[in-house]
């Protein structure tokens, strides 16, 4: 599978779950403290590919530093997100994952242990449209590997989209269903390299 999938994308996929219009945005503050309380996370997700294809799926989240993306078929991909690297598995292969360092993508500013938003050169744009908030941000230390920007609802606060735009300017939107937050995920989802050698032995 392409790494283009998950690292790179198209245009803006309109957000699906209803939300009361906003007076006021969220600010860093508060969303950094929702970030970092979001422990355990499950929900489907709605991803725009490069080319303007839909593909859908299944998010698991384990903070810090750990997502598993399940894409249902015909995409048949695994994406793992661990504390150090991000790892592409094609279902339809034996043959290893292709995997990148964590660091070097705009992700590893939300999935950190302590997140904390009004860190100097994090967030390059704040806005409020009036029902949501969004905020852009990109790691400091590698800034030419792209951006994420997040999109939030407040009462309660909720992350409901955001769009990765990766070094080549190609944007990937994922716009997420309810998440369930009251569940238990076990971390062996998010071992990669107990998952590769199980591909290897099929």
């Amino acid at each position: 599978m392409k790494r283009r999938l998950f690292l790179g994308g198209a245009a803006a996929l309109s957000l699906t779950i209803p939300a009361l219009a906003s007076t006021r945005p969220l600010s860093l503050s508060e969303i950094s403290r929702y970030l970092n309380g979001l422990k355990n996370a499950k929900g489907p997700f709605t991803q725009v590919n490069p080319d303007g294809t839909l593909s859908k799926g299944t998010l698991y989240v384990k903070l810090p530093g750990r997502m598993r993306f399940e894409y249902t078929a015909p995409n048949d991909t695994l994406v793992i997100v661990s504390p150090s690297r991000i790892a592409i598995f094609d279902k339809r292969s034996n043959a290893g994952p292709q995997q990148y360092p964590l660091r070097k993508t705009p992700l590893h500013t939300i999935l950190k242990k302590n997140v904390n938003l009004n860190e100097s050169g994090v967030v390059t744009a704040h806005h409020h449209d009036g029902t949501y908030t969004s905020i852009t941000t990109k790691n400091p230390e590698n800034s030419g590997f792209g951006n994420l920007e997040l999109m939030f609802t407040e009462k309660p606060t909720q992350l409901r989209q955001w769009i990765v735009t990766n070094e080549s300017g190609q944007k990937t939107t994922i716009t997420l269903g309810k998440l369930s937050t009251k569940v238990e995920i076990p971390g062996r989802l998010f071992d990669i390299d107990r998952i590769a050698k199980e591909n290897e032995t099929r």
